[in-house]
C-alpha cells in the first residue's frame, strides 16, 4: 500500500481512485453519488472537504465550472509512480 500524506486521510483513498480509475472530471454531488453507487459509503460533505484539500495539496484540480479532475501529481501518486 502507497504511504498517506500527512495531510490525507482514509476518506481520500476512493474519491482518488475513483477519478482515476474512471477518467473522470465531476462536481462534488455527482461524485458522492457515484462514489455511492460503486458501493463506497463517504458522505458528501466528506467528499467536498477532502476535495478541497486534495486541490491544496496539488492532487485535483478545479475548473472555473466546478469539476474536478486529477492532477498528474494526483495520477503519479495513485499509481504509485510517485
Amino acid at each position: 500500500m502507497r504511504d498517506l500524506p500527512g495531510w490525507m486521510t482514509l476518506s481520500d483513498l476512493p474519491i482518488l481512485e475513483f477519478l482515476h480509475e474512471h477518467d473522470l472530471e465531476l462536481p462534488p454531488m455527482p461524485l458522492h453519488r457515484n462514489l455511492q453507487r460503486h458501493g463506497y459509503d463517504v458522505a458528501y460533505s466528506t467528499v467536498r472537504a477532502r476535495l478541497r484539500e486534495e486541490r491544496a495539496n496539488g492532487f485535483v484540480k478545479k475548473d472555473e465550472n466546478g469539476y474536478y479532475e486529477l492532477t498528474d501529481a494526483g495520477r503519479q501518486w495513485v499509481t504509485g509512480d510517485d
